[in-house]
């Protein structure tokens, strides 16, 4: 089976927010294969789920002035939880794009993606973000990547990174207890 290929009529049956999705199960690699969870387009998951993380961020009292996301599958849900939280978001971007001055750039590797990428603020967003209590939003966190080197970016700047949350944490990976989420999403080793 070639890699991010389904297996064949297999999902995984996955639980969030009084919702529930199968998932397709998607080889990674020779070793590991995972339950594809795409937010995106499922207006219905997103509400919901962007409702259950405001509930327990708010719960919490962390003080966030703004919210931070990587690009692209969880802006909807960081759009959703800075809705209701009458807080802004800001996107790091994934690359450097024409229109950006002074960019802020970061390397980070993804358990779902073969090559390094790149995170970026653009000075307007760094500006945004200066003196700000900061809330990193994402759809899952697998090795958690990408909110640590999103975390490394932030800490070039003036602002504190008060919270971490997601609405999935993929087991065996990200081992700190600094991450609010809403359930835990195995992985399938071959």
């Amino acid at each position: 089976m070639a890699w991010g290929k389904s297996f064949e009529d297999e999902f995984y049956e996955l639980k969030v927010a009084g919702l529930t999705r199968k998932l397709p199960k998607v080889k990674i690699n020779d070793k590991l294969a995972i339950a594809s969870f795409v937010m995106l387009g499922d207006t219905e998951l997103v509400e919901r789920c962007g409702d259950a993380l405001f509930y327990q961020l708010n719960q919490r009292s962390l003080g966030i002035d703004i919210i931070v996301v990587p690009e692209a599958k969880g802006i909807a849900l960081a759009h959703c939880v800075s809705n209701h939280m009458s807080v802004d978001y800001v996107v790091a971007r994934k690359g450097v794009k024409g229109y950006m001055t002074d960019p802020m750039v970061e390397k980070v590797q993804s358990i779902t993606t073969v090559e390094m990428q790149t995170l970026v603020l653009d000075k307007c967003d760094v500006e945004k973000l200066d003196g700000k209590n900061v809330c990193i939003v994402d759809d899952v966190v697998s090795t958690g990547g990408s909110i640590v080197s999103l975390q490394k970016i932030l800490e070039k700047i003036n602002c504190k990174v008060v919270c971490k949350a997601a609405v999935l944490l993929e087991e065996a990976g990200y081992d700190k207890d600094d991450l609010v989420y809403l359930a835990k999403l195995p992985i399938f080793r071959l």
